[in-house]
Parts: C-alpha cells; sequence; structure tokens
C-alpha cells in the first residue's frame, strides 16, 4: 500500500502571489505542444503549410480555448448547482475546477475561428494538432496528482494508495492512471498513426475514439464526484456519459475517412483551399 506524498499545490510565492504546480503543468503542457507543432510542421507531410506565427497563434488559441471552455465544462457539467448560489464562483478559477470534456469543445470552437483566421480548413487544423493534444492532458492529470484531486475509488491491489486528506483507505490513483493512459499511450499511438500520410478526418477520429474509450475505461477507477454520483444505471458516471459522444464521432470519422480516402496535397490538404 501507497501513501500520497502530500505535496504542496504551491510550487512557489512571489510576494502575495502563489504560483501553483498546476498552473506550471498548464506551461509546460503548451510549451511541450508548441515544440512539437514546430517539429511536427517541419516533416514532409506538413511543409510549407504552417509558418512560425501561425504555430504561435495556433497554440494561444488552443490555449485560450482549453482554459475557458475547461472551465465552464467544469461549471455547468459538474457544479451548476453551485454557478446557480453563486454566479461569480465562474471566474474565480484559483479555487480549481476544470473539465477536459469543456475544455475540448472550447479548443474545437478557437480551432474553428483559428481556420477562418488563417484561411485553413477546420479539419486541416485538427489533424495537425490531434497528435500534440495527448501531451497536454498528460501534463494536466499530473497536475490533478500534486494537487491531490480527482482519486480513485477504494480498492485492494498492492499499490492501492492513501489519500490521508480523503480517508483512510487505499485508492486507486486514477490521476495516475490518466495521465499513462491521455498522455503516454495516447501520445504514442496518435503520433505513430500520423507518421505517415493518412485521409483527411483519421488524425482526428482516432484521437476522439482513443480519448473517448480509456476515459470510459478509467472512469471505473475513479471516484464519481459526490455531489453527483452515478447518473445513470447505478455505475454510468458523467465522464462516461460525455465520452459516449467521442466515441461515436471518432468511429463516424474514421469510416469517412477510409470510405473515400482523400489524399490531394501533402498530407492530403490543398493548402486551405477546399472548404469541405
Amino acid at each position: 500500500m501507497l501513501t500520497y506524498p502530500q505535496i504542496d499545490p504551491v510550487a512557489f510565492s512571489l510576494g502575495p502571489l502563489q504560483v501553483h504546480w498546476y498552473g506550471i503543468m498548464y506551461v509546460i503542457a503548451f510549451s511541450a505542444a508548441w515544440l512539437l507543432a514546430k517539429y511536427r510542421a517541419k516533416t514532409p507531410m506538413w511543409e510549407g503549410q504552417w509558418s512560425d506565427a501561425q504555430l504561435s497563434d495556433l497554440v494561444f488559441y488552443g490555449a485560450m480555448g482549453a482554459v475557458l471552455g475547461g472551465r465552464m465544462g467544469s461549471v455547468f457539467f459538474y457544479n451548476f448547482d453551485r454557478f446557480l448560489e453563486d454566479p461569480l464562483w465562474l471566474l474565480r478559477v484559483w479555487e480549481g475546477g476544470m473539465s477536459f470534456h469543456g475544455g475540448f469543445l472550447g479548443v474545437m470552437l478557437a480551432f474553428y475561428v483559428f481556420a477562418r483566421v488563417h484561411k485553413k480548413t477546420w479539419f486541416q487544423v485538427l489533424d495537425f494538432i490531434a497528435p500534440l493534444a495527448p501531451v497536454g492532458l498528460g501534463f494536466g492529470r499530473l497536475g490533478n496528482f500534486i494537487g491531490g484531486e480527482l482519486w480513485g475509488r477504494p480498492t485492494d491491489v498492492a499499490w492501492g494508495m492513501v489519500f490521508p486528506h480523503v480517508d483512510e483507505l487505499p485508492r486507486h490513483a486514477s490521476q495516475l492512471y490518466q495521465a499513462a493512459l491521455e498522455g503516454v499511450v495516447l501520445f504514442a499511438l496518435v503520433w505513430w498513426f500520423t507518421s505517415r500520410p493518412r485521409p483527411r478526418y483519421a488524425a482526428s477520429g482516432l484521437f476522439s475514439l482513443g480519448y473517448g474509450l480509456q476515459r470510459f475505461f478509467v472512469e471505473f477507477f475513479r471516484e464519481p464526484d459526490s455531489w453527483i454520483g452515478f447518473v445513470a444505471l447505478e455505475w454510468l458516471t458523467m465522464g462516461q456519459v460525455l465520452s459516449l459522444p467521442m466515441i461515436f464521432v471518432g468511429i463516424a470519422l474514421l469510416v469517412i475517412a477510409y470510405r473515400k480516402p482523400k489524399y490531394d496535397t501533402n498530407y492530403g490538404y490543398n493548402h486551405g483551399k477546399d472548404k469541405a
């Protein structure tokens, strides 16, 4: 049996300003995504399609979409009653509360705006960024672990971990499970998959399907939010409900991609001229 190391969520302080590990994880995640994007843009499949300025804008749009969407998703999907009691809590992001599914929707909207501004197709952007997203997810889950939040269900496995600030029961360290699956396994899978030309929609479809499946699976080990509990059938969690559309969309995109695969210029795109 393991014991949670009681990591101080505040990494350091600068006068009255406290810098949290969770925020540092976000900085590392977006920095890593930017570096990987620069590398990916120089590969034969994407060479000449992305400028440095566009890549910087892409990461900025993604960061804004993830943070704003993640906060709104946490509030409206998981804490709507609290929002009704205290609407200003939506703005108090330092008190914690981020939702992947909300962040995902926020990023989708942000990339749609980015595509319009830079005259690219939406899926040209999504297929390019798909293998980079798991990096951010992995660091985000490490931030959850450091913050001692989103712990797992009680267990008797040898690697069960006691979270003293919760109770004395050994629990699954579900944050680390998700960091491994979302951050390492999904990254390796999508990065390998996109290392050779694939038809349009395929990279986005694989990411959506892969995330949806692993999140649905890990929810069996993660403790449901106490104020929500199980939302259906006495075992289905909110995270699983929100992951089902991602699974279906991922399957649909892969079917569309390989039913009539399109390989135009380079990675299946014609530099934004096709608005499909």
